[in-house]
């Protein structure tokens, strides 16, 4: 039997399949990775993550029950929050018995510009406060400040 011709076959074979798992588990990887986990809610860091997703997804009314009463009325930044191409990382708590500072970084993207995309990033401090037993926003960044007193706004 010659066996110098089968071999190299059986090689070849083993390589392309194991490249076929590879490319195979990879793609699982990419397509199943999904939302980021939520934290939990009862923390300052999971107070901002739901309140950002909410504005980021133009759901104001979702927005603001994580508003303290005070900030609801406060409309003093008069531009509109955006959400398009902004991403909100967690950066640090600092957690107090009443209070607590939620440090992010925004990153925002653009695609125009004569040399093509874009990207700019800010180091964030969200400031909460708890009101009976649930910590609440009492003040956000610029890029995510929501004013629902509509008669106060422009």
């Amino acid at each position: 039997m010659n066996d110098s011709g089968t071999r190299p076959r059986r090689l070849l074979t083993v390589i392309l399949v194991l490249i076929a798992v590879l490319v195979a588990a990879a793609l699982a990887v990419v397509f199943t990775r999904g939302e980021p986990k939520l934290l939990d809610a009862g923390t300052p860091a999971g107070i901002v993550q739901r309140y950002t997703a909410a504005i980021i997804d133009g759901d104001e009314d979702a927005a603001a029950e994580y508003l303290t009463e005070a900030a609801r009325k406060r409309c003093d930044n008069l531009e509109q929050p955006y959400s398009d191409n902004v991403r909100v990382s967690l950066l640090s708590t600092v957690e107090r018995e009443d209070s607590a500072d939620v440090k992010v970084l925004i990153v925002t993207s653009s695609d125009g510009g004569p040399f093509g995309a874009s990207e700019y990033e800010t180091e964030e401090v969200f400031d909460l406060v708890k009101e009976d037993g649930r910590w609440l926003v009492e003040s956000a960044p610029w890029q995510f400040a929501l004013c629902t007193n509509k008669a106060a706004a422009p």
